[in-house]
C-alpha cells in the first residue's frame, strides 16, 4: 500500500445533465439525478471506437432516459452503447441496464449482482410482506411510522429498474476483462452490496470504484428481513483491508457518487476507522438496553429525517449484529416484539 495521506479531487465540478467530462483518455464522466437526499449517481462511458461501454446507469425514469438520449446524441456522438457494466445490483446502478440491453447492449456484472437484481425486479409488492413488518417491529420502529408503512406501497425495484432479460456476462473476483481500450483486474468487495465489482486498470491509474470506493460519504451497510442476522460491517471492514493491499495514491478512483479522487490508501483507512469509531460509541451507549431505532444518535451523530429513516434503521441493525457476533453485546425480546440490545 502506498502512503499518501490526503484526498484530492482533480475535477472540482460535476458534469451538467446530458453533458460529459473526460476524466481519463477515452473515459467520459456523466451524472444522473436521484429523487433522494443523495441526489445523483455517476456513470461513465468508455470509448470503444465504434461504440461505448457504459459503467452504471441510474434509475429507469423518464428523466434519466431523456438525459441518456441527450448524451448519446451529444458527447457520445451518436455511437451506440455496446456494453453495460453494472458494479452492483442496486437500482441506481443497474436501473437502465435492461433498457440498454433492449437496444443491443451486453450486460456485464457479477453473478450475485445479476441474480439479486433480477429476483428483486420480479418481486413486486403492493404492501410490505409479514416478514418485513416483523423485522421492523424487532428493530423497534415507532408504532406511528410502522402503521404508516404498513398502509403504503413499499419501494419496489420494478418501479425504477427496467426489466432485465435473461442472459449476462459474468465477472468474478480476480478475473480480467477488456473494455474501453484497457485490460481491467476485477476485485470484489462486500458489505454495501454482495460481490460488488471494482475494476482496476492494468494500463494506467484508473479505478472504477462504484459504491465500494467513495470519497467523503459512507456507503450504507444495511441488514434486511431477507437475511436478518447478516454482518455487513465485518464484510465491509474485511473488504477495505483487502483493497489496502493494492491501493496506491496514484490511483484515480471514479466513484459511484461524489467527485473522482486520488488518495485511496488514506480513504480506505478512513472508511475502516469511521466504523470502528461508531462501534465504540455504540458499545458505550448500550450500557442501558436500547432498540436499534434508539441507536441513531451514537452511530450517525446528526439528526435523521424521514427520508433517511429506513437506511438508518438497517444500518443500526448491521452494527448491532456485528457486536452481537463478536459476543460484545446481548439481546432480549421485549413484549412488543422489539429486541433490546445491551452490553454483555
Amino acid at each position: 500500500m502506498d502512503g499518501g495521506g490526503q484526498i484530492r479531487h482533480p475535477f472540482a465540478e460535476p458534469p451538467a445533465e446530458g453533458a460529459a467530462i473526460e476524466v481519463a483518455e477515452g473515459v467520459l464522466w456523466l451524472r444522473l439525478p436521484l429523487p433522494m437526499k443523495l441526489d445523483h449517481v455517476n456513470a461513465y462511458a468508455l470509448d470503444e471506437g465504434d461504440g461505448w461501454t457504459v459503467v452504471d446507469t441510474g434509475f429507469d425514469t423518464r428523466r434519466s432516459r431523456a438525459i441518456w438520449e441527450a448524451a448519446l446524441a451529444g458527447p457520445l456522438a451518436g455511437r451506440p452503447v455496446r456494453r453495460v457494466v453494472a458494479t452492483h445490483h442496486h437500482p441506481d446502478h443497474i436501473g437502465l441496464a435492461g433498457w440498454f440491453q433492449a437496444r443491443g447492449a451486453e450486460l456485464v456484472t457479477t453473478r450475485t449482482s445479476w441474480l439479486t437484481a433480477r429476483m428483486l425486479t420480479l418481486d413486486e409488492q403492493d404492501r410490505p410482506v409479514p416478514e418485513t413488518v416483523a423485522f421492523w417491529r424487532a428493530a423497534g420502529m415507532s408504532p406511528d411510522i410502522l402503521a404508516q408503512r404498513m398502509a403504503e406501497r413499499p419501494f419496489n425495484f420494478a418501479d425504477v429498474v427496467h426489466p432485465l432479460p435473461l442472459g449476462y456476462t459474468r465477472v468474478a473476483e480476480g478475473g480480467r476483462i477488456d473494455f474501453g481500450g484497457r485490460r481491467w483486474q476485477v476485485r470484489c468487495g462486500d458489505g454495501h452490496a454482495p460481490e460488488h465489482a471494482t475494476f482496476w486498470s492494468l494500463e494506467d491509474d484508473v479505478v472504477l470504484g462504484g459504491d465500494q470506493l467513495l470519497p467523503g460519504i459512507s456507503a450504507n451497510l444495511g441488514v434486511y428481513a431477507t437475511e436478518p442476522m447478516a454482518d455487513p460491517v465485518a464484510e465491509w471492514i474485511a473488504s477495505c483491508r483487502r483493497f489496502m493491499e493494492i491501493a496506491e495514491d496514484r490511483h484515480l478512483v471514479l466513484p459511484g457518487h461524489k467527485l473522482p479522487f486520488t488518495g485511496l490508501p488514506f480513504r480506505l483507512v478512513q472508511m475502516v476507522e469511521n466504523h470502528l469509531s461508531a462501534l465504540d460509541r455504540l458499545r458505550a451507549f448500550l450500557a442501558e438496553p436500547r432498540t436499534a431505532a434508539e441507536c441513531f444518535a451514537p452511530l450517525f451523530q446528526r439528526g435523521i429525517g424521514p427520508g433517511e429513516y429506513g437506511l438508518a434503521l438497517v444500518e443500526a441493525v448491521a452494527h448491532l449484529n456485528h457486536l452481537l457476533s463478536r459476543g460484545e453485546i446481548a439481546r432480549t425480546r421485549r413484549d412488543d416484539g422489539a429486541w433490546a440490545w445491551r452490553a454483555a
